[in-house]
């Protein structure tokens, strides 16, 4: 595939919102116990999610709107094994979901929200083996 292909250039803009999902985070983190954890939870999904979406569109892999991890890993090539339990996915995506609006859902604590983080991380590292260097090539 060429580097100026739409596939790729898609991608990449997958790969560019992936990142400034993990980079807020990873910030808010830093704000220790005044950290608003619903929101690094809610970003933490939202970079899994986009990099699913990034190297499913390079793949040419349709995919319906959804939050839903389990759905988009559903979607992986057989030969694409991701690191991430079922237990994990969905960890993710009520983040997405439950925490985003009012309501009753047990408060994300702190070291969650960090493994919410590392969980992001994960299929940013286990994903970006597999997309092309020009969807990689972070824009702002």
């Amino acid at each position: 595939m060429h580097a100026n292909s739409p596939t790729i250039i898609v991608a990449g803009e997958w790969v560019t919102k992936a990142e400034n999902d993990l980079k807020n985070a990873a910030h808010t983190l830093k704000l220790g116990k005044a950290c608003p954890t619903d929101t690094v939870g809610f970003h933490a999904q939202q970079c899994a999610e986009k990099y699913l979406k990034a190297f499913l569109v390079y793949k040419g892999i349709d995919f319906t709107r959804t939050h839903e991890i389990e759905r988009l890993v559903a979607l992986l090539p057989k030969d694409i094994c991701l690191n991430l339990s079922i237990e994990e996915q969905r960890r993710l995506t009520g983040y997405a979901t439950m925490t985003r609006y009012p309501g009753a859902y047990e408060p994300i604590s702190l070291a969650e929200a960090r493994q919410s983080v590392r969980l992001a991380r994960r299929v940013r590292r286990e994903l970006r083996v597999f997309l092309p260097k020009e969807a990689l090539r972070h824009r702002r």
